[in-house]
Order: C-alpha cells, then structure tokens, then sequence
C-alpha cells in the first residue's frame, strides 16, 4: 500500500493539516547540507557503524521462513511496504518530530517520545533491537564528544531514558547540525542498506538483485520521509500486525541468522 497524500483546496483544508504542508513543504526548500554536516549524515547511515544493525532482520527472515518472501520482487515489495507503513509512520515519525525539540532542548517531549518508541515494540525482540541500537549509538556518541561538556550532557540525559535508537539516532543527526529532512533521508537509506543485505542472505539473492531492490527503496524514501515529517501526535503509529505476528514466531523460529 502506497502512501497517499489528500489535496484539498485552501479554503476547505483545515488549519492543521495547512500547517503540517507548509512544514514538510519548507523542509524540502532547506538549504543544501554543509558538507561537514554532509559527511556526518553519512557516517551516521554507513553499515560500518558499529551499533549492530546488521544483525536484525525486523521480521523479514519469519517473513522468509513462512513464504511470503520468496523471490527478489517478494523481497523489494515486502521492504517498501515496511518503509511506508512502519518506518514512515512510526520511527520516522517520532525522529522527525525530536529534531526540533533537541534544538529547543525540551526534554519532557523527548522522553515522551521515546517512551513511545519503546512502548509500541510489538515484540520482545523488536523491543530488544531498539534498546540494544540505542544503547551502542549512545556508547558511540560518548566516545565521539568524550571532551564536550554540553553534548556529554545531552548524551547522558538520554542514556538515563533507556535510549531508543530513533532517539539516540535523532541526538546524533542533531550534533551533526543538519536539518530534518536530510536526517532522515540518512536514516531511512542506512535502514534500506541494512535490509537489503539481510535480504540477499536470507532469501537468498545475488548482489545486483541487492542493488535493484535498494534502487526501489532509494526512489520510495523521499515520500516516505515527507510524509514522516507531515504527522501530527495522533497519526502516528506502529501498527502493523502481520509483522508482529512474523517477529513473534522468529522468537522461536528454530534455524535462523538474525536477531529478529
């Protein structure tokens, strides 16, 4: 299912949903990134971070396992699907919606919305991932900012919350003093990335199949990400029951090469 996006005319769209257009609308007229800025995002969504996001499948080794994965178009589908309907409305949502409460370093709205991370896992080992991400991506911020008294704050504040990994990622995109909207084009390819080599193991598929899928995925993720940053409190969510089911099963699931 595509995500779509309603066009009502000025004079009937209400105040809200205007606001939340003109919002995603001047994040993607932001300036260019600065390269510094740049390289940061990059280094964020590289696989070589050390923060273990290699190990998950996020349900797509179940997914496998049950045969509704089993072909190079099963597996492009699948992980479009789950980048517009979990990602977007969920931990895409909640990061785009952290970036500007860092900068205004409102921390009561930052642990509610971490809170809601960790609440809306939909399985222990789902739950297990985002602890597991956040807390190495805080190990690495520490050692990234060992001798900034004030970022070492920030990071210390969050490792107390028992950071997510949206949270923990949203700290270090902010460091990194790039907009929103670049944040999260980092974050939703570092997550594509991820996914498409769990997929040429588990399924299993060569490298330019990898490399096709990850195409589909590069053309989805900027709607993805404006829909993402357009959602109010009350749109977002993590719904999504059938890979719930799946995450659950892998628990349990008696052969498998990833965490979840």
């Amino acid at each position: 299912m595509a995500l779509r996006t309603s066009s009502p005319t000025a004079t009937r769209a209400p105040l809200p949903w205007r606001r939340r257009q003109a919002a995603a609308a001047a994040a993607r007229a932001a300036p260019a990134v600065a390269p510094q800025s740049l390289l940061q995002l990059m280094w964020l969504a590289s696989p070589a971070l050390p923060i273990g996001g290699f190990s998950y499948s996020e349900g797509l080794e179940a997914a496998i396992s049950s045969g509704w994965v089993q072909s190079e178009a099963d597996a492009a589908h699948w992980l479009v699907q789950q980048l517009q309907l979990t990602q977007a409305r969920g931990d895409m949502a909640a990061m785009a919606q952290a970036l500007p409460a860092w900068h205004a370093n409102d921390r009561s709205r930052l642990a509610a919305l971490n809170a809601w991370v960790r609440e809306t896992r939909e399985s222990s080992e789902l739950r297990l991932q985002t602890e597991q991400m956040g807390r190495s991506l805080i190990a690495w911020l520490r050692n990234q900012y060992s001798e900034d008294a004030a970022r070492l704050d920030a990071i210390e504040w969050l490792a107390a919350q028992d950071a997510s990994y949206p949270l923990a990622f949203s700290l270090a995109a902010h460091f990194s003093g790039a907009s929103a909207r670049p944040a999260l084009l980092a974050y939703s390819f570092g997550w594509a990335e991820n996914m498409v080599q769990a997929a040429i193991k588990a399924v299993p598929l060569g490298q330019s199949a990898g490399q096709r899928i990850l195409s589909q995925l590069s053309a989805a993720i900027p709607a993805a990400v404006d829909h993402a940053l357009a959602l109010p409190d009350a749109q977002r969510q993590a719904f999504s029951p059938m890979l719930a089911i799946l995450s659950a099963q892998h628990e349990n699931q008696y052969s498998r090469l990833f965490r979840s």
